[in-house]
């Protein structure tokens, strides 16, 4: 049975981990160190080390990248590395320590949207359709030499969080009927086009914030991008409030102002008025925008 180390951390890297469990002798697993989370901000591990615990398989938390390639070397030999958003970039002395190397799962269409968001960006783009890439990695930004790739339509009204699983999914299906062409020799890697090359960089702060001088369908799609998680903001009637879910809306309130249109918060943007159809108050739960305009004394208001 094949020696896998496998590197990841959050819970898009859960379906690849359980699949390779079961189909491989999986010697390792990297995930990053335990950081604070959640309201208490009391430090826990990733989702990934609670699996892999749970799974009981041997887990190492490296800080450093000293730290990670004594963490590989005491897992050798090793045939292959396989890594789902580890969240850290590998050095080449890491690379060469299993003996074929290390297979990256991405999520997009590479060479479109290489890089820490390819999701986020890929929704805020407006993008119709992307995808999961395995490809083996080098010392490039995410341009090693491609084994295969499957490509997903986007549904109209989908979020970053329900695609991620999706492509989390497809993606742990096509890495099990993968890794045994690829260690057979079977697979042969085919060099990375750069035609149609974007860069996903990671989302900034600056960037969460709904414009109310924006389109419609551009800032509907940056809410769709930043959810669950950062959240787009918008300044309702002075107090700052995640939109988690949008829709543009037929209705056109004046730009900068919010009205109440048969009991849905409806925002005026720069063409038009958006729906804010989820939304975090500031201190309170997750509620339906519907839900937030009943506790509502007003019936409209300012946005910024």
């Amino acid at each position: 049975m094949s020696r896998i180390a496998f590197l990841g951390s959050p819970q898009a890297a859960l379906p690849t981990l359980t699949a390779l469990a079961e189909a491989h002798d999986l010697s390792l697993v990297i995930t990053r160190p335990e950081k604070p989370r959640g309201r208490g901000r009391s430090p826990k591990p990733t989702p990934v080390n609670e699996e892999a615990r749970r799974l009981g398989l041997r887990v190492a938390t490296p800080e450093t990248t000293g730290d990670l390639e004594a963490a590989l070397n005491s897992a050798a030999p090793l045939d292959l590395g396989v890594v789902v958003a580890y969240g850290r970039i590998l050095r080449p002395g890491a690379l060469r320590i299993p003996e074929r190397g290390m297979l990256n799962l991405h999520f997009s269409l590479l060479p479109r949207w290489r890089g820490a968001a390819p999701v986020s960006r890929a929704l805020m783009a407006g993008d119709p359709m992307t995808g999961v890439t395995i490809f083996r990695i080098d010392e490039g930004l995410d341009t090693g030499p491609v084994l295969t790739a499957q490509a997903l339509d986007i549904e109209p009204e989908e979020t970053a969080g329900g695609l991620t699983t999706r492509l989390a999914t497809t993606g742990a299906g096509l890495m099990i009927r993968v890794v045994p062409g690829y260690l057979a020799g079977e697979i042969e890697p085919v060099p990375q086009s750069d035609e149609g090359l974007t860069h996903a960089g990671k989302i900034e702060p600056g960037e969460r914030a709904i414009r109310v001088d924006g389109l419609q369908r551009d800032e509907v799609n940056r809410v769709r991008a930043l959810s669950p998680t950062p959240g787009a903001t918008l300044d309702i009637d002075g107090e700052t409030h995640q939109i988690l879910r949008a829709r543009v809306s037929p209705h056109q309130p004046e730009p900068g102002s919010w009205i109440d249109v048969s009991g849905v918060p409806v925002a005026g943007l720069s063409d038009g008025g958006i729906e804010l159809m989820t939304i975090l108050p500031p201190g309170k739960k997750v509620m339906e925008g519907a839900a937030w305009l009943r506790g509502l004394r007003r019936r409209s208001g300012r946005v910024a």
